[in-house]
């Protein structure tokens, strides 16, 4: 099977950041899948499972709702690593240009009062929510965001170097 391109990327160099994972066309229509990682991968704790619960519901109720994203908006979830969420948008823009409405959903958590989508009618585990917790995860990664804003590593992915045979076979670090 081959490699799918999220696993390409080298997990022990990528840091917080806003980066395009893959970019693809369906019909006429481009969409681009973007990482937006919180956390480095294994270096540093993942965010709890509650508040990244609260943090999917609290951003994507806020990006479902501005006038202009709600209609570019194709999905907004969290990675199961825990270490991040995707976003996927219609069309081709650059990690730099969707900085602004990141940074904008991440601040917009800070005014929340409830976690919005938690009964049993509306939620799969409405029980499994930390409004708290997803409020402190925000406002650590807006001040990143806000400090990093400049520094091109958190818009660009680290690559791996994959030995590739030429019978097209790849070898992998053990």
């Amino acid at each position: 099977m081959d490699l799918i391109p999220s696993f390409s990327v080298d997990h022990t160099a990528i840091v917080p950041g806003i980066f395009v994972s893959r970019t693809d066309t369906i019909g006429s229509e481009t969409v681009t899948t973007y990482d937006i990682r919180l956390k480095r991968p294994n270096r540093e704790p993942v965010i709890d499972v509650a508040a990244m619960h609260s943090l999917e519901h609290l951003i994507a109720t806020y990006l479902r709702n501005d006038d202009y994203w709600k209609n570019e908006l194709i999905y907004w979830g969290p990675m199961g690593c825990l270490t991040g969420f995707y976003i996927i948008l219609k069309g081709g823009r650059s990690s730099r240009d969707i900085f602004d409405i990141i940074l904008k959903a991440f601040k917009s958590v800070a005014e929340a009062d409830s976690v919005p989508g938690t009964t049993p009618e509306n939620c799969g585990y409405c029980l499994m929510h930390n409004l708290g917790m997803a409020k402190w995860y925000a406002a650590e990664f807006v001040e990143y965001l806000e400090k990093n804003a400049n520094d091109p590593l958190i818009y660009e992915y680290p690559k791996t170097e994959r030995l590739v045979t030429d019978s097209g076979q790849h070898f992998f670090d053990s």
